[in-house]
């Protein structure tokens, strides 16, 4: 899936309180930060609540980016850290079910989940388990379709890594999903469930 074009007078705009600028941003940009947390949030976070998150950032931090062709990088970033502090939350919530958190309710969102198949969310679970840096290419690349160059672009890595990573990615994802009984004929149903956050956005 092709990133957005960076549109630095758009993103000046915004910072301006232009008319119509932050909803251009977002209508241009909100599908792709959705699809991002969609693929990263696992089971016990809301991808939507995530996404908005994200945007709040946007709407706070943007002036902090110096480079307005960066802002692709810049914002794959934020969405990784709010994600990252979502699960932990998650994580934190099963062992101390007491704790207060300003965290989503693992139980939210039903119709996401009840939109993808049992097979699909044990591929989630089966790139769950790969090494951080060779799932976030792994998830980039082969689930959501950026090319090597945008892959590389977004985590702020050479091409080469990006190959790197992606090769030794897909050989512990077989591994995983063949100790988890995922055949190979069940692979395309990682378009499964890319075809259905699509249709949410």
């Amino acid at each position: 899936m092709p990133l957005p074009k960076t549109d630095p007078a758009l993103l000046s705009a915004a910072l301006r309180d232009q008319p119509g600028a932050w909803e251009a941003l977002f209508e241009a940009w909100g599908p792709v930060v959705l699809r991002w947390c969609s693929h990263r949030a696992g089971d016990a976070v809301d991808p939507e609540d995530a996404a908005s998150e994200v945007f709040e950032i946007v709407l706070t931090r943007l002036g902090q980016l110096r480079e307005p062709e960066a802002f692709p990088a810049w914002l794959h970033w934020q969405t990784r850290a709010v994600i990252s502090r979502h699960r932990r939350r998650a994580w934190v919530r099963r062992w101390v079910p007491d704790a207060v958190l300003d965290a989503v309710d693992p139980g939210a969102s039903p119709v996401y989940r009840a939109e993808l198949s049992q097979t699909a969310r044990l591929v989630e679970r089966a790139l769950d388990k790969l090494p951080a840096p060779q799932r976030e290419v792994m998830i980039l690349v082969d689930l959501e379709e950026h090319s090597l160059e945008d892959a590389a672009a977004l985590l702020s890595i050479p091409v080469g890594t990006v190959k790197s990573r992606l090769s030794r990615g897909r050989v512990r994802f077989r591994q995983v999903a063949e100790r988890m009984k995922l055949s190979p004929t069940d692979e395309p149903l990682i378009e499964e469930a890319d075809a259905a956050v699509s249709a949410r956005t």
